[in-house]
């Protein structure tokens, strides 16, 4: 099977250029990062929660998960400065690459009644973000090890202009949006 990677070298951008009609193959739009983030509130209460989900994150993503500390103190939280409230991955290159591949054919047909991606995701400028309520499907997470469901964000970052242009630059990848 094709990598992600050669099916956006050699079948999408030369979609995109025709479809867009660009005259340089440098202005086809291409992926810079994936981000995923873990926002974890109840960290307040309970700081060992986040060393699992730095460690769950890090299964899923196959990099090192950082763990996000406070940037200031919240009286109303109970938040302190510095305290860890979260975890997040930067994916770039062919890890950004095979996580897509991994989501778009694994991930994504495992979650509860799939109708496929909102497509109201994009931000103007051509990046899409999306939160996964349940980070239980993808294949590396054993589910009898785990202590909690946890939520996940992803958020996929294009040199798109426009939300039309990663729009079809996500589409010609293959993620499934909803009609």
């Amino acid at each position: 099977m094709a990598s992600l990677k050669e099916i956006y070298q050699n079948d999408c951008a030369a979609r995109l250029m025709e479809e867009f009609g660009y005259k340089n193959r440098m202005e086809v739009p291409k992926l810079t990062k994936i981000v995923l983030n873990m926002g974890l509130g109840e960290a307040v209460q309970n700081p060992k929660i986040v060393e699992s989900a730095a460690e769950e994150l890090t299964l899923i993503a196959g990099q090192r998960a950082v763990v996000t500390r406070a940037r200031k103190s919240i009286a109303g939280f109970k938040l302190r400065q510095g305290m860890p409230i979260g975890c997040r991955v930067t994916l770039r290159g062919d890890r950004m690459y095979d996580f897509l591949s991994k989501l778009i054919n694994i991930a994504l047909p495992r979650v509860r009644d799939f109708r496929g991606v909102s497509p109201k995701g994009f931000d103007g400028a051509g990046n899409f973000s999306m939160g996964i309520k349940e980070h239980i499907i993808f294949p590396e997470i054993d589910y009898d090890k785990i202590d909690k469901i946890k939520g996940l964000n992803i958020t996929i970052a294009t040199t798109a202009k426009s939300d039309a242009e990663g729009r079809a630059l996500l589409r010609g990848l293959g993620m499934p949006f909803r009609k």
